[in-house]
């Protein structure tokens, strides 16, 4: 021994819990880097750029406003058709986009991995924190039109409850990247996960209150359909900024509670599966 002192000591993880949370604190700038790759990645070579994540919520919205009001005759609880489409369009582009950019960080990046070491985590949270732009765009555009429709006579309401947003973001990112970790650690070794993953959340999102408000949903029904922790944010973002929707605070602990719950689940069985997964990608 010749007495010397390592900055940093490399070893193999060796349980279910062996998770270094300070690690992945180290490399704050790492996840910088991947945020900036990603986004400069995904727009390279697009004409439009950002400018689809405008293009993106309009359209369905649009669509939305057309199918499931002016056909299906579906109430929007006295809010104008577009801009309560638009609420939970936006909202659920944030949560969609954390899950398909996290669900494939082992087989997307199973090169980087067998390459060199760096905490694995650190890449689905830089598609978290990515995806906050497409948020802050999308958002803007619905402030854009609420204020129009604020100037037409809409009955509108913005409530207090709009200091809750960063509240809101953060757990639709823990969400998102529970939940897309939980699938990425899964692909491994089920692949029909990655052609089952569009069809899931597509599902997930008529269980949501997205094209419906909530009261439309039948009381027998409720207590299972609050299970979906995205039906409480949902609703406290549009009695936030619409001032209609149901906000209660046992709605919002169960569904902290259920997020807070696949988080742990997603996190340990990343932590697992990263030990082994070159052996299966």
């Amino acid at each position: 021994m010749d007495g010397r002192k390592w900055d940093i000591i490399i070893k193999p993880k060796t349980g279910w819990f062996d998770i270094n949370l300070q690690e992945i604190w180290r490399y704050r700038d790492l996840i910088g880097m991947f945020i900036k790759r990603d986004f400069v990645t995904l727009y390279k070579q697009t004409i439009l750029g950002p400018l689809w994540y405008i293009i993106q919520p309009l359209f369905t919205t649009i669509v939305f406003t057309i199918i499931f009001n002016k056909v299906a005759q579906i109430p929007t609880d006295k809010i104008p058709p577009f801009l309560f489409y638009m609420s939970g369009t936006v909202m659920w582009s944030y949560f969609a986009a954390c899950i398909n950019r996290t669900s494939n960080t082992f087989t997307a990046n199973a090169s980087i991995f067998g390459k060199v070491y760096f905490p694995r985590l650190t890449m689905p949270i830089a598609g978290v924190i990515m995806n906050l732009l497409q948020f802050a765009i999308q958002f803007l555009l619905f402030i854009g039109f609420m204020l129009y429709f604020m100037m037409q006579g809409a009955p509108l309401l913005p409530r207090l409850w709009i200091l809750a947003l960063p509240a809101l973001l953060l757990q639709m990112a823990l969400l998102g990247l529970g939940v897309g970790i939980v699938i990425s650690s899964l692909t491994t070794k089920y692949r029909d996960l990655r052609f089952a993953l569009g069809m899931i959340t597509q599902l997930w999102m008529y269980a949501t209150p997205i094209v419906y408000p909530l009261s439309l949903v039948p009381e027998w029904l409720k207590p299972w359909y609050l299970l979906n922790p995205m039906v409480s944010i949902i609703e406290n973002f549009r009695y936030a900024f619409l001032g209609t929707g149901t906000v209660a605070w046992s709605y919002i602990g169960t569904s902290w509670a259920i997020t807070l719950l696949l988080l742990a689940l997603g996190v340990l069985l990343f932590n697992r599966i990263e030990r082994t997964f070159m052996d299966t990608v």
